[in-house]
């Protein structure tokens, strides 16, 4: 799920494009202290890419922050190319960055769809991770999806629902998200940034506790005609229509194994899109993890309370493992 940024961008020490293989290249930049505490940030989306702020949630003076976009996302190349781009295929380019920075175990950082690239990326390479600080956990299960898209705006948000549905003919308002999906997926080009406006917007009005003005387009002809062209829609439309690439696994279920690897779990009380629900369930599976509930506060991370709670918890994370047989 996409997340809202604010402007500042901080200075880098890096900035390189990494090819992973498939014809895919990712762009990645690192902050901080080149031999400081390496910590990886993983974008939410899928597709929303880095914005640069987020070098601000990590220590300059303690941290090796690297953030990188996923493929296909941001500065990444090919953009927008959903060739390739699987579940699999990102937790294996998590490997390549690893190697080829020369970081041995890192600290992983991640919210949204990017707590669920952390996770699969624990579960599968647990040697290499010092901790996770994940922020609004989202599992890719058919009913996070069915409550984040369908049945949480209606019964919370109906008015935002109904303005989505409204653009679609009648008989395609059964199944929205997959009406909306075959423009995304199909070959006319104004139909795909119709669709990738109206799903945008709508997903945007969900993010925060208090959103700003949501007013949708009233028609696809109208959204088709903006000249904002949202990168994610299409990015998420692929990862649910394949069950996020997760071969029917319960994600959360297999996070027992996890054990006492260190965890912070930061969830805001009022999340919409990823609600608490799936935290706690973690929670009660992973021995090593810590749930911190924000109240008062919703799914983006440039809320300040999410962006405070989050930075915290990578500082306690990073105190813990620079305890007194690192001193």
């Amino acid at each position: 799920m996409p997340d809202q940024a604010p402007s500042a961008r901080p200075q880098v020490f890096d900035r390189r494009h990494l090819a992973v293989g498939d014809g895919h290249e990712l762009y990645l930049e690192q902050s901080g202290n080149p031999e400081g505490l390496p910590v990886v940030l993983l974008h939410g989306g899928p597709g929303a890419g880095c914005h640069g702020a987020e070098h601000g949630l990590f220590d300059p003076q303690v941290h090796r922050a690297i953030l990188f976009d996923q493929r296909g996302a941001g500065k990444s190349r090919p953009k927008g190319s959903l060739e390739a781009n699987s579940t699999g295929h990102l937790v294996a380019d998590l490997e390549r960055i690893r190697e080829a920075l020369g970081i041995e175990r890192w600290l992983v950082v991640g919210g949204s769809w990017g707590s669920l690239l952390a996770l699969a990326y624990a579960l599968e390479h647990r040697e290499r991770v010092l901790g996770l600080a994940l922020r609004a956990v989202f599992a890719g299960s058919a009913e996070e999806v069915d409550w984040a898209l369908i049945r949480g705006p209606q019964w919370l948000r109906p008015e935002l629902w109904r303005a989505f549905l409204a653009p679609l003919p009648e008989s395609e308002r059964a199944d929205p998200l997959a009406a909306y999906g075959r423009r995304l997926s199909g070959e006319d080009a104004a139909a795909r940034h119709a669709a990738a406006r109206l799903w945008h917007d709508y997903e945007q009005g969900l993010t925060v506790l208090q959103p700003s003005a949501t007013a949708l387009p009233a028609s696809l002809e109208e959204a088709a005609r903006s000249s904002r062209r949202p990168e994610t829609p299409a990015f998420e439309w692929h990862y649910i229509r394949h069950g996020f690439f997760l071969e029917g696994r319960d994600l959360i279920a297999r996070c027992a194994a996890l054990g006492d690897l260190p965890g912070v779990l930061v969830q805001g009380r009022y999340d919409l899109l990823c609600p608490p629900l799936v935290a706690y369930r973690l929670a009660g599976l992973w021995p090593g993890a810590r749930l911190q509930l924000v109240e008062a506060a919703g799914h983006s991370l440039f809320e300040p309370a999410i962006r405070q709670a989050l930075r915290e918890a990578v500082g306690a994370l990073t105190a813990a493992l620079r305890g007194p047989q690192s001193r």
